[in-house]
């Protein structure tokens, strides 16, 4: 009898996410005894915040027995982020259109299968985080580049997609403020230009907002103060300190409730019962929370202050987030090659820009300063040593 070997589909054909390859490298190089600086990976180097460490230690002592929760996520914790949008955001957000998801990634592919049929077409300015490509990939929706560019803080803008139209069909848009790897935010003006060019042309809009929490000028602008037509994706990981935890929330359109909740039922039954508990009380945490921030604003300071003298320039502004993406055209002319000379030379992990524009990346790369300023500090140190 002949053997069967199975293999991969299509639709698995998917590039890898180079940030979390750099990251694996950095770990083999940490565990052979290597001190590396990590600056590769968008996670805050603190820990879940004490409240919620906390209520998840009274939840297991109380001997919960932490079984599924209703799929759009357990009612109080839905009823605090509507309390939080108003408290926060000044804008009325009901419960019932906020679902609870498996970290944001579910919720990406919640609104994608919500909103779109395989063959569908939608736009997303490159750089961007890679996984918005990959996912889109992975369920036959066509990802649309927009290219963006350093003047426009590498964000969408109507002119780009009335381009992409001149070329097919425009679904949906995909944007996000402050956005990954540029950390460039969409002023008030500019998304409420995208916001009426989409409702003109009937394009739906998906807006990631998960670092809107992490801000160092003007406080970014929602979606939902401009729409609420706009799916919107929002996460624990970043501001609340809770990557591990895979915790995130979307609002949804009115009417799509019910489509993203059968969906979710059937993909992920519900979020985890013991994340949604931490991320119920990571929401009272603010004043731990916004301690982590002014570390960012000093990480964020100390590389804007070392970097362009040692060759990296063009930086994005960098109005949120913890990111900074800067050209490295004079140094290199491939950031793969450089991203792994810098990890064995220099023992600084950063990612290489072909991860966020596999057109042009070849010259750009990105630096996290998500982690403590003694890591950013020796960063910056073995970079002074490497290049200066």
């Amino acid at each position: 009898m002949e053997s069967y070997t199975p293999r991969p589909s299509r639709r698995s054909d998917v590039a890898p996410f180079l940030a979390m390859d750099v990251m694996e490298a950095a770990r083999k190089a940490d565990a052979s005894g290597e001190n590396i600086a990590h600056l590769e990976v968008g996670q805050p180097g603190t820990p879940a915040p004490r409240l919620a460490r906390e209520a998840v230690i009274r939840t297991l002592q109380d001997g919960d027995s932490l079984g599924y929760t209703v799929a759009l996520g357990l009612p109080a914790l839905r009823e605090r982020l509507s309390q939080m949008y108003s408290d926060i955001h000044g804008l009325d957000v009901s419960a019932e259109r906020i679902v609870v998801t498996t970290g944001s990634s579910a919720g990406f592919l919640l609104a994608f299968l919500s909103l779109f049929d395989a063959g569908a077409r939608l736009a997303l300015a490159d750089p961007g985080y890679p996984s918005y490509r990959n996912i889109l990939a992975s369920v036959d929706i066509e990802p649309v580049r927009l290219e963006a560019t350093l003047a426009s803080g590498y964000q969408p803008d109507p002119a780009l997609l009335a381009a992409a139209r001149m070329k097919g069909q425009i679904d949906g848009l995909l944007f996000a403020s402050p956005a990954n790897p540029t950390g460039t935010a969409l002023s008030r003006e500019d998304m409420a230009a995208l916001v009426s060019d989409c409702q003109t042309h009937g394009t739906a809009m998906i807006s990631d907002e998960i670092y809107d929490r992490l801000w160092y000028g003007e406080k970014p602008v929602s979606a939902l103060a401009l729409t609420p037509d706009a799916f919107v994706i929002n996460s624990f990981s970043k501001y609340y300190c809770m990557t591990g935890w895979r915790i995130g929330w979307m609002v949804v359109p009115p009417g799509l409730v019910r489509t993203v909740e059968r969906l979710a039922q059937n993909h992920f039954i519900c979020p985890p019962h013991i994340s949604q508990i931490a991320a119920l009380a990571a929401l009272d945490a603010e004043d731990e929370l916004n301690g982590h921030l002014e570390v960012y604003r000093r990480n964020r300071a100390l590389l804007l202050e070392t970097l362009p003298g040692l060759g990296f320039r063009d930086f994005a502004p960098a109005d949120g987030a913890f990111y900074l993406y800067a050209d490295v055209s004079q140094l290199t002319n491939d950031s793969m090659d450089f991203s792994r000379r810098m990890l064995t030379e220099a023992k600084v992990a950063a990612v290489p820009g072909t991860d966020f524009d596999p057109m042009r990346g070849k010259s750009t790369m990105r630096f996290s300063f998500a982690g403590s300023t003694e890591t950013v500090e020796r960063a910056a140190h073995s970079l002074t040593k490497w290049l200066g």
